[in-house]
């Protein structure tokens, strides 16, 4: 009785979760093949993201009709076995997917201020492209950023940058660049949707194995959209009180409490071509193994 009690408790705090998210159903399937399938590899079966899908409120129809689009996108290539379809998500897709996971779930990024130039025609596309990649806009060619250069906007001149003096001045150069706000106050948001349930789980409360995999497909859904639009500058240059470094801990807190679960919840449910899903992997262990250290990390590191 009291574990029914404790069970219902935690699918009205992923509910709740799920009601200050606002979802669109390809994204979310990019979620699903990111947290599931690309560490395990191979091609699921369109009915596990249905029901996946299903878990989140997204219809159906709307699955098939993103499934749809993002085989017309190239990032997903269909199969079919007997009467079941499956998709796997394409080389292309797959080097992008596991970029994503290094963000995610990888050693901490090292940082190297440079400067790019643009030159040739399409600029001001290839302009927005280093701005979604990270980079601050200068000017109409020139942008500055401390991430890696993204290759696809080439043809272009990158200068690295040392800091020769006033090492003190680079985080009002920073605020000058970047328009931190909004990113602060998405960390925010996301630290008060996701707290109650990690307080939850850590202090032994109950959620069924497919509610443990719905509010992980959940966390890193939604800290994957903030964590990929962050310029995530080194920590000196960040404003006092910045919630970043607060966030990746939580995600790292709930992303190892939900996953035994989670991970028991895909091994019993979700089938490829050849059988099911393995409950893990190398890639997968890798994963918890260094958001664990993630988790262990000094206040204030990134």
């Amino acid at each position: 009785m009291q574990q029914d009690k404790s069970a219902r408790a935690g699918t009205e705090l992923v509910a709740a979760i799920l009601d200050g998210t606002p979802l669109r159903a390809a994204s979310f399937i990019v979620t699903i093949y990111g947290d599931v399938v690309e560490p395990r590899g191979g091609a699921i079966w369109i009915g596990n993201i249905i029901e996946a899908c299903a878990g989140v409120g997204i219809s159906e129809t709307l699955v098939r009709t993103a499934v749809s689009r993002l085989v017309a996108a190239g990032r997903l290539a269909g199969e079919r076995e007997g009467r079941r379809s499956f998709y796997r998500l394409t080389e292309a897709a797959r080097s992008e997917f596991a970029a994503a996971a290094r963000v995610l779930f990888g050693p901490p990024e090292e940082t190297a201020w440079h400067f790019v130039q643009l030159v040739g025609s399409a600029s001001e596309e290839r302009m927005q492209m280093l701005e979604r990649s990270g980079h601050a806009r200068l000017g109409p060619r020139l942008a500055v950023g401390v991430r890696p250069f993204p290759l696809s906007i080439m043809p272009a001149a990158v200068f690295r940058a040392d800091v020769a003096e006033g090492a003190g001045e680079l985080g009002a150069f920073a605020a000058e660049c970047w328009d931190l706000e909004p990113h602060a106050e998405a960390y925010k948001r996301f630290l008060q949707r996701f707290d109650p349930l990690a307080d939850f789980v850590e202090a032994g409360g109950t959620l069924a194995s497919a509610d443990c995999l719905t509010a992980r497909l959940l966390l890193v859904h939604q800290f994957r959209l903030e964590a990929l639009r962050d310029p995530r500058l080194p920590a000196e240059v960040l404003p006092p009180g910045w919630p970043g470094a607060e966030a990746r801990r939580l995600f790292a807190r709930l992303y190892c409490s939900l996953s035994p679960q989670a991970d028991l919840h895909v091994a019993r449910n979700f089938i490829t071509a050849t059988g099911s899903l393995p409950m893990a992997c190398d890639a997968t262990s890798r994963r918890l193994a260094m958001l664990c250290d993630k988790e262990a990390a000094p206040e204030g590191s990134r």
